[in-house]
């Protein structure tokens, strides 16, 4: 099979979150079990566009209501990637640093989809799937099907995989005009609560959909956002598919991001030594247990509790354990964490912003990984802590659930807490602690978790799998 995936992020060109991750990963590994899989995202103004060799394939120019966008597809020509890849460049539009966070975003990423599309209905010969990855690309389902320009890439099949339902690209009626023509009678599959919907027109109109994590799945049933509805009466079409990591990107053996690497025979010094190099550059006591948190400082990851859990934790542990904090987001959330460090500078220190390298040490160097999410459609950060033998903190919802069993239940290795409130969080910090106390069942859980698989095999073998069921042959 051919398989073009579309989506507004790819590690490692540009990442946000967990999109780019599986985008990054998932072609490459589908790829590998012998189908064609390709990528096309935006051009955006990153170091990669600028320092990796690309070949123009392809000039046009698209229409976006009354305004004409030249554009330029490159494809990256080494293969860097293990799949082929793609960059839509559109002039004024895409050339930007930030992937997401300007107030023309509607504009770009409705440009792009069009380009897209564009570009593909002047392929000789089409893919099989056309994979289209959350709100920023889930328009072109609809347009594939009801655009009159687009007739030839009816036939073609479309899933589209939410990885969080929270954002969906909703837009005023008043832009219905830049969409390429099509019946007018057919513009309610656009609509979602007097809005243009991608995200729901998405759900309506791609042959299949998923989600990122089968408990996420069960979850949107009852809490979407407002597609509830929408999503019980489409549920004949949709599956929740586990993703996986990039086991060769994220191996703590050949990690380059580590000063020490190590596997789940060697583990005990290597990790020492790297939580030994951590806590002295954030002047932390490497004797007590080092809990982190990695990733936005946003609500739906419980980044508001972090202050309190921080500040009780440290206080009901009576200082007897660690916090380091990697992340940014919330501006409130971020001063609170200040306000928090001024009072607690011996066993808590943040960094605000995202270092790559440094999430890669702070999962190799943490005894413990905090993750109190109120929404985690599947969560990686959890997959690559027990990767690198750091044992999960996790609040029981989506992906979490299903990768992360608690340690006092039969053939549990993670800490699992039920409520998004800093009461229960700070219980499941009191148990690691005490676990941590017990060193012979904590190396035993560590041997346990790094020998777990969260590989990508198996989910790219269940979207293969997926698409073997709605391919027209």
């Amino acid at each position: 099979m051919e398989i073009l995936h579309v989506s507004a992020e790819c590690y490692p060109i540009a990442k946000v979150g967990g999109l780019a991750d599986v985008v990054g990963a998932l072609p490459k590994y589908q790829f590998q079990a012998g189908h064609i899989a390709k990528v096309v995202m935006p051009a955006y103004n990153t170091r990669f566009f600028h320092s990796q060799e690309f070949e123009l394939v392809h000039q046009g120019g698209c229409w976006l209501g009354h305004s004409w966008h030249h554009f330029n597809v490159w494809r990256e020509v080494t293969n860097l990637l293990g799949f082929d890849l793609y960059l839509v460049d559109i002039p004024g539009l895409l050339d930007t640093e930030r992937v997401y966070g300007y107030y023309n975003d509607t504009d770009r990423f409705l440009t792009f989809q069009i380009a897209v599309l564009d570009w593909l209905n002047e392929w000789q010969d089409h893919p099989d799937v056309v994979h289209v990855h959350d709100h920023h690309t889930a328009l072109i389902p609809f347009m594939m099907t009801h655009s009159y320009k687009y007739e030839r890439l009816r036939n073609i099949a479309t899933v589209l995989t939410i990885h969080n339902a929270q954002y969906q690209g909703q837009f005023g009626w008043d832009r219905l005009y830049q969409l390429p023509g099509f019946d007018l009678w057919k513009a309610g599959l656009l609509g979602w609560e007097g809005a243009i919907n991608p995200l729901a027109a998405g759900i309506k109109c791609a042959w299949r959909f998923t989600t990122v994590s089968p408990s996420y799945l069960e979850e949107m049933y009852t809490g979407a956002a407002g597609l509830e509805a929408l999503m019980n009466y489409e549920k004949g079409k949709a599956i929740g598919i586990l993703n996986g990591i990039d086991t060769k990107v994220w191996d703590p053996a050949t990690d380059p991001m580590l000063p020490v690497n190590y596997d789940q025979k060697t583990f005990v010094n290597a990790k020492r030594e790297i939580k030994q190099q951590l806590c002295e550059r954030y002047n932390l006591d490497p004797s007590l247990p080092l809990i982190s948190f990695i990733g936005r400082l946003v609500g739906e990851k419980g980044a508001d509790l972090l202050p309190e859990i921080i500040g009780r934790s440290i206080f009901e542990q009576k200082q007897q354990l660690n916090f380091l904090l990697l992340g940014s987001g919330d501006p409130h959330v971020e001063w609170s964490l200040q306000q928090t460090r001024l009072l607690t500078a011996a066993n808590f220190n943040v960094q605000f912003g995202y270092d790559e390298a440094l999430s890669h040490r702070i999962y190799a160097g943490s005894d413990f990984l905090l993750m109190p999410s109120r929404v985690e459609p599947c969560g990686l950060n959890q997959m690559y802590a027990l990767r690198y033998g750091t044992i999960p903190i996790v609040r029981s919802v989506g992906g979490l659930k299903d990768t992360v069993t608690d340690f006092g239940d039969p053939g549990g290795f993670g800490i699992n807490f039920i409520h998004a409130a800093a009461w229960d969080a700070c219980n499941a910090v009191g148990r690691a602690v005490e676990l941590y106390s017990d060193t012979a069942k904590l190396q035993d859980i560590i041997k346990t978790i790094m020998q777990l698989d969260h590989s990508w095999d198996s989910a790219a073998a269940e979207y293969l799998q997926l698409y073997s069921s709605i391919v027209v042959r």
